[in-house]
């Protein structure tokens, strides 16, 4: 009936109805772009110049400020192109590598939430032997697999998008793409593409909140028989940041699927700015915690200035 229809590119979205105002909402999404790259930029910096952080707790926060980067990164540039010239177009295979990146990087920043949490478990329940079960092969080979683990399972929902035929609308409902998204345009049986990601979830986001939970119960069970008050006190300080980053992370996922699932009459733009707030609100909140919460990154920061001032 539409002949080729399925090859027209997809059309991106920005916040329908306010279209006149694009350039004025543009000003602080920028603003949160260049907020989340400095962050997260200095932090990598920091843990990389500074020897006194060369320990796994903080090679486990450079692979969180190294996602929440590539995050931002990947979707900075249509959501800028959206907003500033109205470049709505996107072929498909430039779409489907967004979606793959973006779900891949959802889970593996799940996956490292896990692993720093499994930092702090050994650090707080057999400080002595610490250093000799998180060693730096170990904290590679641990980010390794998480990163595996992200790319890998997305592989499986994201391939049939390609051979999918596209006969109906091609307007996506965000300024980047979702698989969830391109999926409903799919003129296809679409059944494993619905299934499987409610599995992954359940057996990544899902799974990796419970082990947490279940780490920092052992976690306190450890820090209320430490005698001193004091003591006490400092090894629950060394979570404070990790609780925070994950509280943020996981806050955002519920609330993006409680929108998702139950806000059918919320308007749609209550649904694109949910979207928006859980893949800027974490990578800009990662680095403010830890640099208001981390002594030593505090240190380090101030060091970094007073060399530049000197200089």
């Amino acid at each position: 009936m539409w002949p080729n229809i399925s090859t027209a590119p997809f059309l991106l979205t920005g916040f329908p109805g306010l279209e006149a105002a694009h350039h004025w909402i543009s000003i602080p999404f920028f603003a949160v772009y260049v907020s989340v790259l400095l962050g997260n930029g200095t932090l990598l910096y920091l843990i990389k110049d500074d020897h006194s952080l060369h320990e796994p707790m903080y090679y486990f926060l450079a692979m969180l400020a190294g996602t929440d980067l590539m995050v931002t990164l990947t979707t900075m540039p249509t959501v800028m192109g959206v907003l500033w010239m109205n470049h709505r177009e996107m072929s498909h295979g430039a779409c489907f590598l967004q979606a793959y990146i973006i779900h891949s990087l959802s889970v593996v920043e799940s996956g490292i939430l896990l692993a720093m949490a499994y930092d702090r478990f050994i650090a707080i329940r057999t400080p002595l032997r610490y250093n000799s079960i998180l060693t730096n092969f170990k904290v590679m080979k641990t980010g390794m697999g998480v990163l595996m683990r992200g790319f890998l399972s997305l592989v499986p929902p994201i391939v049939p998008l390609s051979w999918f035929p596209y006969c109906r609308s091609h307007v996506l409902s965000h300024a980047f793409c979702l698989h969830q998204d391109v999926m409903k345009l799919a003129c296809a049986d679409i059944t494993f593409n619905r299934v499987y990601p409610v599995i992954l979830v359940a057996l990544t986001f899902f799974l990796d909140a419970l082990i947490i939970l279940f780490s920092y119960i052992l976690i306190l069970k450890t820090v209320m028989g430490i005698a001193s008050g004091e003591e006490r006190a400092k090894a629950l300080n060394t979570c404070v940041s990790h609780i925070s980053c994950v509280l943020v992370f996981y806050i955002t996922v519920i609330g993006l699927t409680f929108i998702h699932r139950f806000g059918k009459q919320a308007p749609h733009v209550v649904h694109i700015t949910m979207s928006y707030v859980y893949f800027l609100f974490p990578p800009i909140m990662n680095p403010i915690i830890y640099s208001i919460k981390t002594k030593q990154i505090q240190r380090s920061i101030i060091r970094l200035f007073s060399m530049h001032s000197r200089a």
